[in-house]
């Protein structure tokens, strides 16, 4: 498994072991996280989808392609207050 960019090594080392030891899932309010970031249609789009025949706001699964720094930004929000 690669190094996992988080600030904190020492929750990156632990989540690391958990996952070679157990199943893991990832749940919380992704939707309303990303809402707070008020994406437009060309931040869903992103150059990728630029010219897709239909409206892609919304479709927060696109937004690990386009905007994976937000998508990184709210996973971050959730380590640093504390979920495991």
């Amino acid at each position: 498994m690669s190094r996992l960019p988080y600030r904190d090594p020492a929750a990156a080392a632990r989540l690391e072991a958990d996952a070679r030891s157990r199943i893991l899932l990832l749940d919380g309010a992704m939707g309303s996280m990303l809402q707070r970031y008020k994406l437009e249609e060309s931040d869903f789009r992103g150059d990728r989808f630029r010219h897709h025949g239909h409206d892609l706001k919304g479709n927060n699964d696109l937004l690990v392609l386009t905007q994976p720094k937000v998508v990184a930004a709210v996973h971050q929000a959730y380590l640093d207050a504390g979920a495991e």
